[in-house]
């Protein structure tokens, strides 16, 4: 379940703003998605000048875009573990945007819907273990309230029963189905995808502390108190946002 909406020039703004913040000899989480992908381009370009680099993907789709633009990879126990170098930045995309402004209600700070590309439960641990999380976004990803179905990646065993823990929650479940096969949507960690519809969500940090406690649930696709920045492209040019 894919987001679509905004032009690819504002996509490509917004990704490549990301990509300038960049140093050399960072560490850089490579996030899933087609904003994602034109950061992946532009730090492709930035190595093959000599900017010194290395990525950790998210996803099958960022690793073969990361190795195509010639950037050296780190798989993410390699990054973060006792001996590695960290992430020093993430950069990547979402499906929506809160745009309220932080520590008014516990419905704004840049909290994010993710997993429109499945790829959610990898984003999160490359996203939370990073120094600096940045959010690439084009303005029709931007919301003053989050209300967009959640992607949940589940086990195949537990779907009924997490699909039960979901209504009890006060959402809808719908299991993902692929688009050009038969069957469900099979994530790269060879789980289940459930798209939960909650309409406005109330409050984020609470829904996700509900959804990770359920039994099943490998990861779901609200990332709550985790961007830094979130940077969105325009038709003339990019918008900054601390959060």
């Amino acid at each position: 379940m894919k987001t679509s909406g905004g032009s690819d020039a504002a996509k490509r703004r917004a990704g490549e703003s990301a990509a300038e913040a960049v140093t050399d000899g960072d560490v850089v989480g490579l996030g899933t998605g087609s904003t994602a992908a034109h950061a992946i381009r532009r730090l492709g370009e930035r190595a093959d000048a000599g900017l010194d680099v290395r990525g950790v993907p998210t996803s099958f789709a960022s690793r073969e875009l990361a190795a195509e633009e010639g950037i050296p990879l780190l798989d993410l126990p390699d990054a973060v573990g006792p001996e590695g170098p960290g992430i020093d930045v993430a950069i990547d995309g979402a499906d929506q945007v809160a745009t309220g402004a932080a520590g008014d209600d516990p419905l704004s700070g840049g909290a994010l819907i993710k997993g429109g590309g499945a790829a959610h439960a990898r984003e999160k641990l490359v996203d939370a273990a990073a120094d600096r999380f940045l959010v690439v976004a084009d303005p029709s990803k931007e919301s003053p309230r989050l209300d967009r179905s959640v992607p949940v990646e589940v086990l195949s065993a537990g779907r009924t029963a997490v699909a039960a823990a979901v209504r009890d929650a006060g959402g809808e479940p719908t299991l993902r189905r692929a688009e050009r096969k038969d069957g469900p949507v099979v994530t790269d960690n060879g789980n289940l995808v459930t798209d939960c519809a909650f309409g406005e969500i109330a409050d984020p940090a609470a829904l996700s502390a509900t959804l990770s406690a359920v039994p099943g649930v490998v990861e779901h696709g609200l990332f709550v108190g985790l961007a830094d920045e979130v940077h969105v492209g325009t038709e003339s040019g990019v918008r900054v946002d601390e959060v």
